[in-house]
Formats: C-alpha cells, structure tokens, sequence
C-alpha cells in the first residue's frame, strides 16, 4: 500500500524576523518532517502577502493562486502567529479571507462551502501572548478565539479536526528554560497531528482499495513541482 507523503501548510505571521513566533515555525516543521511528512512553510511577512481582498467579482484573485495551489496539496493547515488586542493578526484575516475564501459565496440557507478546499484537512492553531492564560481566560479571549476562529473555519469549511496549542507569557527576554518547555509542546502538538493526518491517510487508502469510496475525502491536487518539495 503506497501512501501520497502528508503535507503541512504552515503560514506563519510575524513581524520581527527571528521572534519566537519563527522558533516555534521552525520546531514545528523540523518536528513533522522528522515523522517523514513534508513542511512548507509560508511566511506572510517575508513574502510580503498583501491582506487586502479586493473586488473582482466571482473567483479567486489571480495574486493568491499559488496559495490556493498549496491549500490544494496540504493534508494539515497550521497557523502560528500573536494574539494581538485579542484577536489574530490583520494579514492572518486577510490570508482567511484571500486565500481560504478565494471563490467562495456565502448563501443564508447554506453557509458551509459547497466544495471546500480544505474538506477533510486538519487544521491546528499555534498562538502566542504576552498575557497569562488566566488573565485572557478572565476576558474570555481564549475561548473566543477557539470559537469564533478555529471552530467556525473548521465547520464552514468541513475540516476534518481543529486544534489550539496556546503559549503565554511571551515577552521580551524569554526565559531560556520556558522557551524550551513551550517548544517541546509544540513539538509534542505536531507529533500528534502528524498521526493524526498518517491515520487518515491510511484509512482513506484502504477504503479506496476495497472500492467503498471512489476518492478520498480530501482529494489533493499534485500540481506543480514546488521549493517545498524539496
């Protein structure tokens, strides 16, 4: 049984090149690919994404195809980014709205995506504050972020799961030591998706092969060869 390698979509959104943010980006994708998966990270910042969603009228704006292509092959979508203000990044809204909403139309009696991209796919959110848990626990921040972000993309877009890994206390002059207990979490989260996603891809192959499905749930688009690839 030949099973497609598993990708992950990491988008990553931070300002300061070399933040923590990028640390955990890093950790996590050394972590998948020592589980023999493929990590293609996608660093907004660096690639100067603009979140601007403009009017084109129906389909995706041409500028976000390539994104659209790698929302296409991935089998984990995982966003690392700050809470700011108590809500995601305005680029992470604007990679949302670009790219996970390129050519979709809400409708009132049917507000899930017809035929998502993303149907099937995992997705795991990796965030930072410089807040305590229970200071944004006390807001009620953390259980609206999940809610209003993780858990409502996941339904409308017919995620397979949705998870949230929450690193606090992040500030200036990070203790060494709780840098490195925090990034063992996150390589602990990307193991567990990691099999996660090998389990699904697994099941989906031998409903294949014993004819119940006639695709997996999730079918990937080979594409184009990519730097990711390598």
């Amino acid at each position: 049984m030949t099973i497609e390698p598993i990708r992950h979509l990491v988008v990553l959104c931070h300002p300061r090149s070399g933040s923590f943010n990028h640390q955990i980006a890093a950790t996590y994708c050394e972590s998948v690919r020592a589980c023999g998966q493929v990590a293609c990270l996608r660093d907004l910042y660096a690639v100067r994404f603009d979140p601007i969603l403009e009017y084109i009228g129906e389909g995706p704006e041409l500028a976000t195809l390539d994104d659209l292509r790698e929302i296409r092959r991935c089998d984990v979508l995982t966003f690392i980014y700050p809470i700011w203000f108590g809500l995601p990044p305005a680029m992470i809204k604007g990679y949302v709205d670009r790219v996970l909403g390129g050519g979709f139309k809400p409708d009132r009696d049917h507000p899930r995506a017809a035929k998502p991209l993303l149907a099937g796919v995992d997705m795991l959110g990796i965030t930072t504050s410089a807040s305590t848990d229970a200071w944004l626990a006390e807001q009620g921040q953390l259980i609206a972020l999940r809610e209003g972000f993780d858990h409502y993309l996941g339904t409308v877009f017919q995620m397979a799961s949705t998870r949230h890994l929450h690193i606090d206390a992040v500030v200036e002059g990070l203790d060494k030591l709780y840098a490195e207990e925090q990034l063992e979490r996150v390589r602990e989260a990307a193991k567990e998706i990691c099999a996660t996603a090998l389990h699904a891809a697994h099941r989906d192959e031998m409903s294949r092969l014993l004819g119940k499905t006639a695709a997996a749930p999730h079918a990937r688009s080979p594409g184009p060869e990519h730097p990711c690839d390598a």
